[in-house]
């Protein structure tokens, strides 16, 4: 419900209507709305960590990993976990101007996906040999600033998504093209 209509969508009768319990019930579990919320961003947190991050620690770390973790993005993509499809993509722009602790929760969430996405590049440039000439375009894997590239590659990502929802079948090679120029001086 919360990649479709919105976490601001979601709420304690809701939620009991669609489950088909009280709605004293569900408000035993969670408290407030706000909390709701909160349990969900968790939720969606630990469902994507178990379809995009942890097939991808199963590789060697360095470019093989990095791969498996932008391979497993395109698949979450193409066969999305939450009907709305990506989660981060639906609410950010819903709550990145209202401060308290939702946003909060999603700002974390963001942070800690560039901070994994660079570590990961970070990686791959750091195990390449030092004579590693220049890759497509003239630029050589030290050219590469981890942090800025992670930037880069979540733009991707949440642009990708969104052309997605509105139906471009060309989105997912495209991104996959603009990723492999970005990242061919490391893969």
């Amino acid at each position: 419900m919360a990649s479709a209509e919105g976490l601001s969508g979601l709420s304690i009768g809701r939620l009991a209507g669609d489950l088909g319990l009280s709605k004293s019930g569900v408000a035993t579990l969670f408290g407030t709305k706000e909390q709701l919320q909160l349990a969900v961003v968790e939720a969606a947190r630990k469902a994507y960590v178990d379809a995009v991050v942890r097939p991808a620690l199963a590789h060697e770390p360095g470019a093989a990993r990095l791969r498996a973790l932008i391979d497993g993005w395109f698949d979450y993509a193409a066969e999305p976990l939450f009907p709305g499809g990506c989660f981060w993509a639906a609410n950010i722009p819903d709550y990145d101007s209202r401060p308290g602790p939702v946003r909060d929760a999603l700002g974390v969430q963001r942070g800690e996906w560039l901070a994994l996405l660079a570590g990961h590049i970070r990686r791959a440039v750091a195990a390449l040999p030092a004579d590693a000439g220049p890759a497509v375009g003239g630029r050589a894997a030290g050219d590469l600033d981890p942090e800025l590239t992670a930037f880069h590659l979540d733009a991707l990502f949440v642009g990708t998504n969104t052309a997605l929802r509105l139906g471009d079948p060309d989105a997912l090679p495209r991104t996959r093209r603009i990723i492999d120029t970005l990242l061919a001086p490391i893969l």
